[in-house]
C-alpha cells in the first residue's frame, strides 16, 4: 500500500490530481495508483486484482505510458463473485470472476485518455468497485478539433 503522501505526489506528477485532468484521484479516492509494465515491441502488462473483503480494484487507477494493447490479468481474491466489463476499441470486454479466480483479457486503447472499468454485477459499482485506466500522452494532430485558442480564467 502507498502513503496518502505517496498517492498524492504520484498524481500530480502524472497530472490527475487537477480541474480539466478530470480529477480521477478525487473521484476514485479509494484504492491504489498502478502502472503497466512494457514489453518488447511496446505490449504492455498488468494485473488488477479484488483482494478480500475490500470491494476496490487494486489498483483502482492503473496508467499507461503510451496507446496500444495490454494484457490485462484479473484476480478475484474475494469470497464473492464478481465480474469486470472492461473498455476496448471496438468492442468492450466482459468476464466473469467467480470466487477465488481469475481471468485474462488483451485491451486494445490506441488513445490517450481516460477509460473507466467495473463490475456491473449486483450493486458492486454502487458500493465502489469502478477504476480507471489512465492512458497518457498527446492526440494525434488528426485528432484535434479545429477551433481557435478558447480564453482561460
Amino acid at each position: 500500500m502507498t502513503s496518502i503522501q505517496e498517492r498524492t505526489d504520484l498524481l500530480n506528477k502524472i497530472g490527475l490530481d487537477a480541474q480539466n485532468k478530470a480529477a480521477l484521484g478525487s473521484v476514485l479516492g479509494t484504492g491504489n495508483i498502478g502502472q503497466a509494465s512494457e514489453g518488447a515491441g511496446g505490449r504492455m502488462q498488468a494485473t488488477i486484482r479484488i483482494n478480500p473483503d475490500e470491494l476496490t480494484w487494486d489498483p483502482s487507477i492503473l496508467v499507461l505510458p503510451h496507446g496500444g494493447e495490454i494484457d490485462l490479468e484479473l484476480i478475484n481474491d474475494d469470497r464473492n463473485t464478481h465480474c469486470a466489463l472492461l473498455p476496448s476499441n471496438g468492442d468492450r470486454k466482459f468476464i466473469w470472476l467467480v470466487n477465488h479466480s481469475r481471468g485474462r483479457a488483451t485491451l486494445d486503447l490506441d488513445g490517450p485518455g481516460y477509460y473507466w472499468f467495473s463490475s456491473p454485477t449486483g450493486n458492486d459499482e454502487g458500493r465502489g468497485l469502478t477504476g480507471a485506466i489512465v492512458v497518457l500522452g498527446d492526440a494525434p494532430p488528426e485528432a484535434r478539433l479545429d477551433r481557435p485558442q478558447q480564453p482561460r480564467p
